[in-house]
């Protein structure tokens, strides 16, 4: 790569702002936004392991028969305690987007979601909760619900330039053919296996569709080491900083409009593990740039690299189908996941909706230890333009 290239990419921090205005961000903290890592901190393929050992590393056949390993379903218990603190929460008149554990108690189920936390990030990276009322409560208190149960696995970050902090994965009608502009969660498309800029994603299931929007997901570790033993030159290529990811216009001021990274990484310190960052979207909607000769096209490695990922990912995932009042949550350092592209239910039937939440788990309060200059930071990550300010809507706009 020329040295050009890589020297265009320093530039400032969105982190400057310590202490953004209250006004804005209820509780006193931005999102980072989407960063270019550390350079002196990337590691070389040399540094990285052969095979990965322990939790994370599993398989499909390992959980596709037994659900009562990853299937939570709430209890009468659970159900009321929620209900409990999300009326209390309401009748408060704080904004959604004002939302914290401390305004949310949840007694009792704390202990179990605060293991769950733990499992999340350093276990097999996925749970799947079912039986959340949303047809009974509404949106508007399901959506406090499970943004106050959010509260206890990570901090909420910002999901787009409109500051979402409650996304929408639902139809809105944009053209999924152009991928420099529009994000794919807001169409009807097939999303390839990707990793999204939090440490945590969850999606509340409102409305099925008629057909698709299925659910799967891998580990990335049994990925690596697959790759590992199949394809070491696709780790290789896959472990160089010399991606380029796409902000899609969602850019600061001062900003480039994409970063360069690698899509393996290790963590920082001793002993780090293997996570990544990926989403072919983010990569193969450059071509606005390279045709420029503003950055290179992806090479042929780089190609070949990306489609044995997506293969291998396919071939070894764990399908899963979400029903009205299922929650999946997954940690996004070592689980990847996809969705079948889909077809709604023809008017008046409601559209296919998830509501999203991305979380983000700081390395000061166990998350994992990036070689990125926000890696401390409680909200780092996500998608942050200039003083945007968060935003809890009910509905896709």
């Amino acid at each position: 790569m020329a040295p050009a290239l890589v020297e265009s990419l320093r530039e400032p921090s969105t982190l400057l702002d310590h202490r953004p205005s209250k006004a804005l961000f209820p509780d006193g903290i931005k999102t980072s936004g989407q960063q270019n890592p550390n350079y002196d901190q990337i590691q070389p393929y040399s540094a990285f392991p052969k095979e990965i050992v322990g939790e994370t590393v599993w398989k499909a056949e390992d959980y596709v028969d037994r659900p009562e390993q990853w299937v939570h379903r709430f209890n009468e218990r659970e159900i009321g305690e929620l209900s409990k603190a999300a009326d209390a929460f309401l009748a408060s008149g704080t904004p959604l987007t004002g939302i914290m554990q401390e305004k949310f108690p949840l007694p009792t189920m704390q202990p179990y979601l605060i293991s769950m936390r733990n499992e999340l990030l350093n276990g097999k990276g996925f749970i799947l909760f079912k039986g959340f009322p949303v047809e009974k409560w509404g949106n508007h208190k399901s959506a406090v619900a499970y943004m106050g149960l959010g509260t206890y696995l990570g901090y909420f970050v910002s999901q787009n330039g409109l500051g979402h902090v409650l996304g929408h994965v639902k139809d809105t009608g944009a053209d999924p053919t152009q991928i420099d502009k529009v994000r794919i969660y807001r169409t009807t498309a097939r999303q390839f296996f990707h990793a999204d800029d939090c440490d945590i994603v969850g999606l509340l299931c409102i409305a099925r569709s008629l057909e698709g929007g299925e659910s799967d997901i891998v580990s990335t570790h049994h990925v690596f080491n697959t790759l590992q033993r199949e394809h070491p030159e696709v780790v290789e290529t896959l472990t160089q900083p010399n991606w380029y990811f796409d902000r899609k216009g969602e850019i600061s001021e001062g900003q480039e409009p994409y970063t360069r990274q690698p899509v393996f990484y290790k963590e920082t310190g001793a002993d780090g593990r293997v996570y990544a960052k990926w989403d072919p979207y983010y990569v193969k909607s450059l071509t606005r740039f390279s045709d420029a000769g503003i950055i290179p096209p992806l090479s042929p490695a780089q190609a070949h690299a990306a489609q044995v990922l997506e293969d291998t990912c396919l071939r070894l995932a764990l399908h899963m189908i979400l029903e009205i009042g299922d929650i999946q949550f997954l940690s996004n350092a070592h689980v990847l996941h996809a969705r079948t592209a889909y077809k709604d239910y023809p008017p008046p039937a409601p559209q296919r909706h998830l509501m999203r939440l991305w979380l983000a788990t700081p390395e000061t309060e166990g998350g994992w230890k990036l070689p990125f200059s926000d890696s401390a930071h409680k909200k780092r990550g996500g998608v942050q333009v200039n003083d945007t300010p968060p935003r809890a809507l009910l509905d896709a706009e």
